[in-house]
């Protein structure tokens, strides 16, 4: 039985460890995960509503078009319902694009170093050519990418908020990299923790300007809904139409769909949690600072905080019941912003296993 070459030196993407896999292991009663960027409050009020109301009605397909969630989605960003899509999480958009316009093995995908898993792995999958620009102080250096853009290249990914490095791009500098890239370009601007920024939103605007741009968006972090993976994306109508063409028909199940639709228009919850991650971020970082660790400057809701050995570092705090996140730079952690009193436990845990 043979496979695609372009899947045999594929690891599966590993999610943070969940906790109860962690208590079968080492037999603990109370864990804390820090690992997978999760939103600690969990979901808002109106969610939960529309989840109790959406369950009675489970025995029915879910709406494969998501009618009532794309015109949440395009009321609240005052964009046409034609150019939403709407994935299984974020990450099922970003493989969609990638399936829609990479065809060929010499067809190339750029992205950074140090930028989130999801591009790489989508890359191979395809057999397509990844081409990986040197990060700049821990984030993207654009005009590296710009310089790698040849005629076979059909696709430009950039996280910003990045992940897993929490780097933010100016808006400026973003606007003036699109207006670099040819048009036969596709530039996906993946804006997964864009609910956390203190900015104004001007990037879905820059859709009017810039055809060849897709906006990849989700509720799995400050809306809180993790556990139901729904994301989209927001693009000119022809691109939406395209990835509405290879995409699963029931691609976001009729629960997900409902309890986003609320969530959306939920901005009390919204506004507690950004400044419940804001808090959290100060916590850990003043924390850091106390023990004497460097970490990079966040705009999102984790942190990477450097260690000496990440490795050991990493194992001892699951031997007291800590999960954060191993990532591919040396040395670093990844901690997601906890409550209050889950992220003062963790820095006593840290302090303890330094």
């Amino acid at each position: 039985m043979s496979v695609c070459e372009s899947i045999l030196s594929l690891s599966p993407y590993q999610g943070g460890k969940p906790i109860s896999e962690l208590q079968r292991e080492l037999g603990l009663d109370h864990v804390i995960k820090l690992a997978s960027n999760e939103n600690p409050l969990g979901p808002g009020p109106k969610a939960l509503d529309a989840i109790q109301q959406a369950i009675s009605e489970i025995s029915r397909y879910p709406d494969g078009n998501g009618f009532e969630l794309k015109q949440a989605i395009a009321t609240h960003l005052s964009v046409t319902s034609e150019s939403v899509t709407l994935g299984n999480g974020s990450n099922d958009i970003l493989e969609l694009v990638a399936k829609a316009y990479v065809c060929r093995a010499e067809d190339e995908v750029i992205f950074s170093q140090y930028a989130f898993v999801v591009y790489p792995l989508a890359t191979q999958a395809l057999g397509a050519t990844a081409v990986v620009t040197p990060a700049n102080d821990f984030g993207h250096d654009l005009d590296a990418m710009l310089a790698s853009i040849t005629d076979n290249t059909k696709l430009v990914f950039i996280a910003n908020p990045n992940n897993p490095t929490g780097t933010l791009l100016s808006d400026e500098a973003v606007y003036a990299f699109l207006s670099k890239v040819p048009s036969s370009v596709i530039v996906v601007l993946d804006q997964a923790y864009i609910e956390y920024l203190d900015t104004t939103d001007l990037s879905i605007g820059w859709l009017n300007e810039f055809d060849n741009l897709v906006i990849t968006r989700t509720f799995s972090k400050a809306y809180g809904l993790a556990g139901l993976r729904v994301g989209y994306s927001i693009s000119h109508p022809q691109v939406a139409d395209y990835l509405n063409r290879i995409r699963q028909p029931f691609n976001v199940n009729h629960i997900a769909q409902s309890a986003a639709t609320a969530a959306i228009f939920d901005e009390a919850f919204l506004v507690r949690s950004v400044i419940a991650n804001k808090n959290g971020l100060s916590q850990l970082s003043q924390g850091f600072d106390r023990l004497g660790l460097s970490y990079i400057p966040s705009h999102a809701n984790f942190v990477a905080v450097k260690v000496v050995d990440a490795g050991i570092t990493y194992q001892k705090l699951l031997e007291k019941g800590f999960i954060v996140r191993s990532v591919e730079m040396p040395g670093y952690l990844r901690v997601s912003v906890g409550t209050r009193n889950e992220n003062e436990a963790f820095l006593d845990a840290l302090k303890s296993v330094l």
